[in-house]
């Protein structure tokens, strides 16, 4: 063989292994290096349970933050959501949408799912009514705020960590694995004007997150606030008044606004609003 033509032998061959290699398909492997954390996939039985805590449907906008392999996305889509994953890794994005497209869920809109190449910390996911996160406890509480800044009643659910002293509404356990779902809290904590069927009293609110504590002024006194409740937007407390009638409210908070419905044990009832000072 001239040497030309051995030339253009050893130049074929490494086409041929260029191509192969270009061929080969991209497999995670667990334990890899990500961004902030190694990836380890969510087991299927786990995925079902988190979307069920946060009742995901149709009419749900989901993200899934480090979402990896896409399943969580995917899940969800099938479910009938928009969903919609954020991972940094290029290769694990290219991957997940490829397992989208084999699902029959790649794109954009209900029962889509499509996964982005971006960092969870720089992409704009306000719009999500459900948040899922397999991330470490440290990257919990760096989202915490972010979190607790979206809209009042959007879910979030953390596959084996906490949010710290933001205690969770439920806690479940799967084979030995805890998830934890949280539902968003209004902004209640201050001072209200209170308007209870043309009655103008002043109400008070202590905030931690979704737990709420107050009182009601009828001049000088100020009466604590019984069985007061927050979940999302939807509120709920109770007072006994100066001639021992007690009021039930419920209602939802709307920013600077809330109002509803309340009745009392003599068999009144009426509508009711505040206004934040």
């Amino acid at each position: 063989m001239t040497l030309q033509a051995r030339f253009i032998a050893a130049v074929a061959a490494l086409l041929l292994c260029f191509a192969a290699s270009a061929q080969q398909k991209y497999e995670p492997q667990v334990g890899q290096a990500g961004k902030d954390v190694i990836w380890v996939p969510t087991p299927d039985e786990v995925v079902d349970r988190m979307l069920t805590m946060a009742q995901v449907g149709p009419n749900d906008i989901h993200f899934d933050l480090g979402a990896g392999d896409g399943k969580i996305a995917i899940a969800a889509a099938k479910r009938g959501a928009s969903a919609t994953g954020i991972e940094y890794n290029p290769d694990m994005a290219r991957y997940a949408n490829e397992r989208a497209k084999e699902a029959g869920v790649y794109g954009t809109g209900p029962g889509k799912a499509t996964i982005r190449q971006a960092d969870i910390f720089a992409t704009d996911f306000s719009n999500a009514t459900v948040i899922t996160l397999y991330l470490l406890p440290s990257l919990n509480m760096k989202l915490r705020p972010q979190l607790l800044s979206m809209k009042p009643g959007t879910r979030v659910v953390s596959h084996s960590f906490t949010m710290e002293d933001w205690e969770a509404d439920e806690i479940s356990a799967v084979d030995g694995r805890r998830t934890y779902f949280w539902v968003v809290p209004a902004s209640v904590m201050g001072n209200w004007t209170l308007d209870a069927g043309g009655q103008k009293l002043e109400l008070s609110f202590e905030q931690v997150f979704q737990k709420i504590s107050g009182t009601v002024a009828f001049g000088s006194l100020a009466a604590g606030l019984r069985d007061a409740r927050l979940s999302g937007a939807a509120i709920a407390f109770a007072f006994v008044d100066r001639n021992a009638v007690r009021r039930d409210f419920s209602g939802r908070v709307d920013g600077s606004r809330m109002e509803g419905s309340f009745r009392d044990d003599k068999g009144g009832e009426g509508r009711w609003s505040a206004t934040k000072k």
